[in-house]
Formats: C-alpha cells, sequence, structure tokens
C-alpha cells in the first residue's frame, strides 16, 4: 500500500494525475516534513531535541495528486538540522545516482520547451532540477507571483495528507511515549493505513471536529494545511545556492503557466 513507483509509467501516471487535477504538468509528487513529537527519551541527550524545543523524530514524505503517501522516510534525529533532512534522506541519494526510474525530460504540454520532470516543495528544500520551490518572497513581478501561487496550489496536497493522517490518528496530536525506534514503526504503519483508507473509504474525514470531503479541498485557491497543525514544519533553511539550469527550469514553469499552461482564476491571486 506504500511504494515508490518503480516504473517510468507508473511515474508519468503520477504525473498525469496532478497535471489533469492540479493543473500542474510532470509534477511527480508533493514533497514536504514534518516534526513527530515524543516524550523525551530516556538517555538521548539532545539527539532528538528539535528547533520549537521539543523532542520529535521527522517524517520525510511526498504526496501524489490524490492525497495518498508514495514515499516515506521517518527516523531522522534532529540534531541534524532541518535542512540535512532532505539531504540524508534516501529519496535525496536515489535522486542524485538516477535510482528512480524517473521519465527523461520531455516537452512541456503544447510547446517546444523541454523540460525535467519535478518535485514540488516549499523553502525548507533545495531548488533543483528537479525539485521546484517558491520564488523568493519578496520584490515578485506577475510571472513569479503566479508561479508561486500555482506551486503552492499544488504543494499544499502534502499538507492537506499530513492534515488527514493526524484526524484519522489520535497518536499523532501529543508526545508518542514509546522509544524513538517503535515509534517509527507507529508512523510507517499509519501511513500505509492512511493510503489505504485513502483508497477503500468514504471520501471524507473529521478535521477540527468537522467533516470535511476531500472533494471540498479541492478548491482552485491555495490555502493553509487543513490541520497539520499538530505535526510542525521543518523550518525553512539557508540552502547552497541553486544551478542556473534549476532557475532556468523554474523560469520554464512560470512562462508555461503565463502562456499555454494558464488558467482563468489565477489571475485573482492579489
Amino acid at each position: 500500500m506504500l511504494q515508490v513507483p518503480a516504473t517510468e509509467e507508473e511515474w508519468r501516471s503520477v504525473a498525469e494525475g496532478f497535471h489533469r487535477k492540479w493543473q500542474f504538468p510532470m509534477c511527480l509528487g508533493a514533497m514536504d516534513g514534518k516534526h513527530i513529537l515524543l516524550k523525551k527519551p530516556a538517555n538521548s541527550g539532545s539527539m532528538f531535541f528539535n528547533y520549537k524545543h521539543t523532542f520529535s523524530i521527522v517524517l520525510l514524505a511526498v504526496v501524489d495528486a490524490d492525497y495518498r503517501f508514495l514515499f516515506v522516510d521517518v527516523g531522522c534525529q534532529c540534531r541534524i538540522s532541518d535542512g540535512g533532512v532532505f539531504r540524508n534522506s534516501t529519496l535525496c541519494y536515489a535522486l542524485e545516482t538516477n535510482e528512480l526510474n524517473i521519465p527523461a525530460p520531455q516537452n512541456i504540454p503544447d510547446t517546444d520547451d523541454v523540460a525535467p520532470f519535478v518535485f514540488v516543495a516549499d523553502d525548507a528544500f533545495p531548488l533543483t532540477n528537479n525539485i521546484m520551490k517558491p520564488y523568493a518572497h519578496r520584490g515578485l513581478n506577475q510571472m513569479e507571483r503566479i508561479f508561486n501561487y500555482r506551486l503552492s496550489r499544488t504543494r499544499r496536497l502534502s499538507e492537506n495528507a499530513f492534515g488527514i493522517l493526524v484526524s484519522r490518528f489520535r497518536v499523532f496530536r501529543s508526545g508518542i511515549e514509546v522509544k524513538p525506534e517503535k515509534a517509527k514503526d507507529i508512523v510507517l504503519a499509519a501511513t500505509v493505513l492512511h493510503n489505504f483508507l485513502m483508497r477503500h473509504s468514504a471520501p471524507h474525514c473529521s478535521v477540527q471536529g468537522h467533516q470535511m470531503s476531500v472533494a471540498a479541498m479541492d478548491e482552485s485557491r491555495p490555502t493553509s494545511s487543513v490541520m497539520s497543525g499538530h505535526l510542525r514544519s521543518i523550518a525553512p533553511c539557508l540552502q547552497k545556492k541553486p544551478t542556473c539550469n534549476a532557475k532556468a527550469v523554474r523560469n520554464q514553469f512560470a512562462q508555461y503557466f503565463m502562456t499555454e499552461g494558464q488558467v482563468s482564476w489565477q489571475w485573482n491571486i492579489k
């Protein structure tokens, strides 16, 4: 119930879902990381102590267009900086060593521009050829604002998936009172059960005491997370300067959203 796509065809199927449902082409997943709170583990020192002065392990995840987890990496110790969470993940290693079997670059739909397939993420992650993050939030022109808006709308799928996870499994609403190794097993089991329920149960979940349908989350305007406040985000941090190629790829998608890939509602952004 939780398996990273293994072939180019499987990745293309994921990307088709993002294009059809969220109007973001060539997207392989929404990436995010959260701190899973723990009660202070015995004799752990500062090993699991995070920037919010609590104890936690980190869940790094990639989510598909239907709020299902494609990939999870859980258990990173919080003595590693948030910026190091991705760098120390198996996903980063697989991307750098070309072991994910993601499709080769191709034309962005309805254009002659060739671009790579990408994951969407926030400022806690690096801008690379295969990871798109927002433009810096200052002095933006219209094209950059539209890109940030379209990326945010797609990236929030990971926030919403975390919110659904918390609403279904109350163990995440306070510090987990088990050893970190057992907490890792609990998190992995919860993500697998989440995927099973997203596939086979009624498309709704209880969020902060209210019933909210998954369909109701499929709005054109980006919103904050449904309910992931019980899981703390990994902090934005300084990254190495992105390459010119990575910036060029982001500009390609930004230009696409202004031309062939534009949608009527994007112009309402303030």
